[in-house]
């Protein structure tokens, strides 16, 4: 019996394992209508309620390229609320992104862009170009985009310098040093904000500091776009060595990866996606920490499913939380940040809970 029943139990556990990889196809397409729904829904509510009709009128004027027709809310339809929706879902899969692939990096499901201080790095840079007059071109030349970028670069180099001390690599001694100088970094960001000009330029810095979409234009979705989509090739052309590194450095190696340059790359793909997310949208924290765990109990660990799964995933997200933080509140929007963190902080303890049962 025993001979007997083994092979067929090795069986089952590696059809369970194929399982998830799968659903993958299936997932992917019922995560497509979601967001093409989600990015309906997000065009149609708002302030003023738009007729579905009216809506698709609207975008197809607009994709013809004819002019608005007096009397109709095409100007809203197509020059705000379009921009706006497909932000926060080009937003929302590069932090999907960029949160598989941190966590891949650290070898941690809790790890994302926040915890690692990438975000709080993006941020200093970005206000300082906005307080500083940098957004356009003053402080070094750079513009908001490049502000962003450098100071996620910045931040992360930090953070890996303090990780690689002793010669060694510890994914917890990344983790700590990435909140310890997040928080750092968090604190030098405030004192810039406090020395705004006005009080209407420090209201508007806290504001987008929290996570905001509402100076979304057709002119700012190019960058990001590019930026997530060169990020989605170089993160899938290393899918494989993602699964590897998962494994341990150790093993990883004996598989032919070269785990110090996959590090290096990851680097500087994450630190790019971060710091052109930040400069569009600000910090919009727990979605790089949600994303990647939620698809990844749904499709498995596989990265070249889990991958796509996760941008699709993380659009749908943030499409739809910007939606609840328009037409939450009558005459107010919240910041995206808030709708997140009221999300994701139950979700990290829900994270930590079963870590701890696991032991």
């Amino acid at each position: 019996m025993g001979p007997v029943g083994a092979p067929a139990a090795v069986t089952a556990e590696r059809a369970e394992e194929r399982e998830p990889g799968a659903r993958a196809p299936w997932v992917a397409a019922a995560l497509a209508a979601a967001l093409l729904v989600a990015l309906t829904a997000s065009v149609c509510l708002g302030s003023s309620d738009v007729p579905l009709g009216e809506v698709w009128s609207s975008v197809a004027r607009g994709i013809s390229g004819q002019e608005p027709v007096p009397g109709t809310r095409d100007l809203i339809v197509w020059q705000l609320r379009v921009p706006r929706a497909l932000l926060a879902a080009v937003v929302g899969a590069g932090l999907g992104l960029v949160g598989t692939a941190v966590q891949a990096l650290v070898r941690n499901p809790l790890a994302d862009p926040y915890l690692l201080g990438i975000s709080s790095g993006a941020s200093l840079g970005a206000v300082a170009a906005i307080v500083l007059g940098a957004g356009a071109g003053g402080m070094l030349g750079l513009g908001l985009s490049a502000a962003a970028f450098a100071g996620a670069l910045a931040s992360f180099a930090l953070v890996w310098a303090m990780a690689r001390r002793g010669g060694g690599f510890s994914p917890l001694r990344l983790v700590l040093a990435g909140v310890g100088i997040g928080q750092f970094l968090s604190g030098f960001t405030h004192y810039l904000v406090l020395q705004a000009g006005d009080d209407q330029q420090t209201h508007g810095v806290l504001f987008w500091l929290m996570g905001s979409l509402g100076g979304a234009q057709w002119s700012t979705l190019g960058v990001p776009v590019a930026a997530v989509l060169l990020g989605l090739a170089a993160l899938l052309a290393r899918a494989r060595a993602l699964d590897a590194v998962l494994m341990g450095d150790e093993t990883a190696a004996g598989l032919g990866v070269d785990v110090a340059r996959l590090r290096r790359e990851l680097f500087v793909v994450t630190s790019v996606l971060t710091g052109v997310l930040v400069s569009v949208s600000g910090a919009i924290g727990f979605v790089g920490l949600m994303v990647p765990h939620v698809c990844r109990m749904v499709v498995g660990g596989a990265h070249r499913v889990l991958l796509p799964v996760a941008a699709l995933f993380g659009a749908v997200l943030l499409v739809v939380v910007d939606l609840v933080a328009r037409t939450a509140l009558p005459d107010q929007e919240l910041p995206v940040g808030v709708v997140t963190a009221l999300i994701g902080a139950p979700t990290l303890l829900y994270l930590l809970d079963r870590r701890l049962e696991r032991g």
